[in-house]
């Protein structure tokens, strides 16, 4: 099955290089090079992946990641070329799913493209959580509280997929970045926190009288145990 993949960068000979070279591996580009064309071309192709650079004209990726979060859950990949780690967080903050600095290797991007969407696609037999007003759907991948969608990123459910599983335990920051990043990733722990502070706020979860998620200082998170939990 050919995947279609949205790439939001300017530099035409980059995009060139990928068409060609993700075309090989069964992956079929779009190349945008300004952020508005991106955006219509998010609604129009409903892409399996965006790639979305860092640098554009008129507006940056980080706003773009914004906007994109406004309208959908794709996975997105940043490209920056400044590997700082404020842009890396930046990213992330957005709701982005990973990132990769330039210059890379096409090979690279290409396994963290197949990472991403094995993330983004990989489930447990059909069922749901129940864990008072919240609903966790491990099949179509969705939450709600209260019956509102809680439109939550590949990252953000795959957090709260796995603290779900396992109620009552603490699962530290190196066993959420391996289920948030893949085994390809930087030991950036951030990463956690940040998704975990997004997470808490979709979840109207105050940290200092958590509902679902409890912060063990110093070893990592902790799904609340809910009697009528059934996960």
């Amino acid at each position: 099955m050919t995947r279609t993949i949205l790439l939001i960068e300017d530099d035409t000979g980059l995009q060139k290089l990928l068409a060609d070279y993700l075309g090989v591996f069964g992956f079929a580009l779009h190349a945008e090079g300004r952020p508005e064309g991106g955006l219509r071309a998010l609604d129009e192709l409903a892409p399996d992946l965006v790639l979305l650079d860092v640098m554009l004209p008129g507006m940056n990726g980080f706003e773009v990641c914004r906007l994109i979060r406004q309208r959908s859950q794709v996975p997105v990949i940043m490209l920056t070329a400044r590997g700082d780690i404020p842009d890396r967080v930046a990213g992330l903050e957005m709701g982005a799913d990973d990132y990769v600095p330039k210059p890379f290797e096409p090979r690279e991007l290409v396994a963290r493209i197949q990472s991403v969407l094995r993330r983004a696609e990989r489930g447990p037999a059909p069922r749901r959580g129940s864990f008072g007003p919240l609903e966790v759907d491990f099949d179509a991948r969705a939450a709600f509280l209260d019956g509102r969608d809680l439109g939550l990123t590949t990252g953000e459910f795959n957090a709260l997929a796995l603290l779900a599983r396992n109620p009552g335990r603490v699962l530290d920051r190196d066993m959420l970045l391996h289920e948030l990043r893949g085994l390809d990733s930087e030991a950036f722990n951030r990463a956690v926190d940040i998704t975990m502070s997004r997470l808490r706020q979709k979840l109207g979860d105050n940290p200092r009288a958590p509902q679902f998620i409890r912060t063990v200082w110093g070893e990592g998170y902790m799904f609340l145990p809910w009697e009528d939990g059934d996960a």
